[in-house]
């Protein structure tokens, strides 16, 4: 369980975006967040929420589906990166691990991994190093890495999308909804890993996840997103004992547990917005 805080240096700075899709729909509505290095930070909410929007606003893919940002700034250690290219940005340090994972399918396991790679000038030497590293936080990719990636089990693609990722020798890490589809065993075991990724190595993450619970178990600080606007944060502790939270994303209140569909919307919204 982490509750510890990590260094109180910002990162990565989100002021008031707001996003439209198509020039008229608008799906985030002033998201404010910050990021410390050496944190996890948790971006939670319901399907819809706009949780995947704000990562790839702060990535910038927003471009290729017909988004933008028309208000507010992100920046990176200081320096707005709203209208970067994304290669800069990961040259900068950050990258995303997209919902749904992404593999090249026809491509081994290894060879995914060795994507990750591809813009890095540090030599070989460095690079079979953070493979090997790759290889011992996901022993299973090793006894996999010949494999072709798209005959692989979910866990397994989920665990070669974030190892791509790491071979790109990254700052910070976006980590998009990756208990997505796996098995609660699973789910926890890439919690897991994350925790030891934070904790041993330094990476800073920022992951949106519907699974709050689990999500709140690890992170050190959350914030809790409902129709493009941010309703509560709070470090992870804080949050996990709220009433609110208890009730209508833990699934549990001081009568005991309740289903969130058996609460009606108009009271979350009044209790959370007025």
């Amino acid at each position: 369980m982490l509750d510890a805080a990590p260094t109180k240096e910002t990162v990565l700075e989100v002021n008031n975006i707001e996003v439209i899709y198509n020039h008229v729909i608008l799906v985030l509505k002033g998201v404010s967040l910050s990021v410390p290095k050496g944190g996890i930070t948790a971006l939670l909410g319901g399907n819809g929420a706009g949780k995947t929007t704000t990562l790839k606003a702060i990535s910038n893919l927003l471009h290729s589906e017909r988004g933008e940002v028309t208000k507010g700034s992100i920046e990176y250690r200081g320096e707005s990166v709203q209208n970067s290219d994304p290669a800069h940005l990961v040259q900068k340090g950050v990258i995303q691990v997209m919902e749904g994972r992404h593999c090249f399918e026809h491509l081994t396991v290894e060879e995914n991994l060795m994507t990750g790679a591809y813009t890095r000038k540090d030599g070989k030497g460095a690079i079979e190093a953070d493979l090997e590293m790759v290889y011992n936080y996901f022993p299973r990719l090793k006894e996999r890495r010949k494999s072709q990636a798209g005959y692989t089990s979910g866990g397994e693609q989920q665990m070669t999308a974030i190892g791509r990722a790491l071979m790109s020798k990254p700052e910070t890490i976006l980590l998009d909804e990756p208990s997505m589809g796996l098995a609660p065993q699973l789910v926890e075991q890439i919690f897991e890993i994350v925790r030891s990724l934070n904790e041993e190595q330094g990476y800073t993450f920022l992951l949106a996840e519907q699974n709050t619970n689990v999500a709140l178990r690890y992170a050190h600080y959350g914030y809790i997103l409902e129709s493009g606007r941010i309703v509560m944060d709070g470090p992870a502790a804080e949050l996990r004992e709220n009433p609110d939270v208890k009730e209508f994303y833990l699934g549990m209140s001081d009568e005991g547990r309740k289903s969130f569909r058996d609460v009606r919307s108009y009271r979350r919204r009044k209790r959370w917005l007025a």
